[in-house]
């Protein structure tokens, strides 16, 4: 009984690399013919399963360019988009709305805004999941919401990736099952544990490729989209411009840049003024110490000459 266990799984094996070649209809023929057969000799299986290679190994890679050819192709998108935007608030809470509006989610977000010591804009990044089919209408959403200043897109066909990991799937599917029937009919505690311990290896790759497949699906079905939304007081303009736009545009870069500057000085200026005045108080202090230590430094040594004078003159 031994004998006939080990061929049995000698004959799995093979119609287990049939399958993943391409070959699965000889490979289901020979398994039912091996079932059946169980009892009969080494040599009649082997030369079956060797018929089996040799009809399908020449039309495996044909089967696989076939196979890729009727599979919808699988593509991931992904979108980059840096934005500006005049109104903050109502900028990320729109973005928010629509994210959700379109049937997509926000996988991650992140606001930084001013501190208490230091003023300056706020900005915010998202990393959001579109469905493919409302890409499109999603960044004509974010155009509309602010200014655009970059935009990258880029496309990954896995087309061949997932085709590849679906047929391991289908062959570990079959060696799976295959397994599970050699399992009923074995007797010995030695064959149970080697075609458990094949089964179990089974199963944990098939995990894997069924774990890949899930992922690829949701990369295919929801584009992923990363938005730099920053919160500026001018937007920057986009497109051509004529020489005299550029130069317009030049002198009102420096005129508010200019204007930026005093106003900055002002407003640093006028918020100092609490620590200016401590520092006043303090300097203005130190100043009448030193003058009155100088005064009496002053008035000792006129009464010292007074004093030598005195003397002089009694002499």
């Amino acid at each position: 009984m031994k004998q006939k266990v080990w061929k049995r799984l000698l004959t799995g094996v093979l119609l287990t690399a049939l399958l993943s070649t391409g070959c699965g209809a000889s490979a289901d023929s020979t398994a039912s013919s091996t079932t059946e057969s169980a009892a009969m000799d080494m040599a009649p299986m082997e030369e079956s399963a060797e018929e089996s290679v040799s009809d399908g190994g020449g039309i495996s890679s044909g089967n696989g360019i076939e196979a890729v050819a009727d599979t919808e192709r699988k593509l991931i998108k992904t979108v980059n988009l840096d934005v500006q935007t005049l109104e903050f608030d109502a900028a990320t809470e729109e973005l928010t709305a629509k994210v959700n509006e379109l049937g997509g989610y926000v996988e991650s977000s992140s606001v930084y805004g001013s501190d208490y010591y230091y003023e300056s804009t706020r900005s915010a990044s998202y990393t959001v999941r579109i469905p493919a089919d409302r890409l499109d209408e999603f960044i004509n959403i974010v155009d509309e919401v602010g200014n655009v200043t970059y935009k990258n897109e880029s496309v990954e066909d896995v087309t061949l990736q997932y085709v590849d990991t679906e047929s391991h799937k289908e062959a570990l599917e079959t060696e799976q099952t295959r397994l599970l029937e050699l399992l009923e009919n074995a007797e010995t505690m030695e064959d149970i544990i080697t075609i458990e311990s094949r089964l179990s290896e089974v199963r944990y790759e098939l995990g894997s490729y069924e774990s890949q497949l899930r992922l690829l699906d949701n990369q295919v079905d929801y584009s992923t989209v990363y938005i730099n939304l920053t919160e500026v007081e001018r937007i920057t303009e986009t497109g051509e411009r004529t020489f005299f736009q550029e130069v317009a545009d030049r002198f009102g870069d420096s005129a508010y840049a200019v204007g930026r500057g005093l106003r900055g000085f002002a407003v640093g200026f006028l918020g100092s003024l609490p620590i200016l005045a401590v520092w006043a108080a303090v300097i203005a202090v130190i100043v009448l110490i030193i003058r009155r230590i100088f005064k009496r430094a002053e008035r000792r040594r006129e009464k010292q000459l007074r004093k030598n004078e005195e003397i002089k003159e009694e002499k």
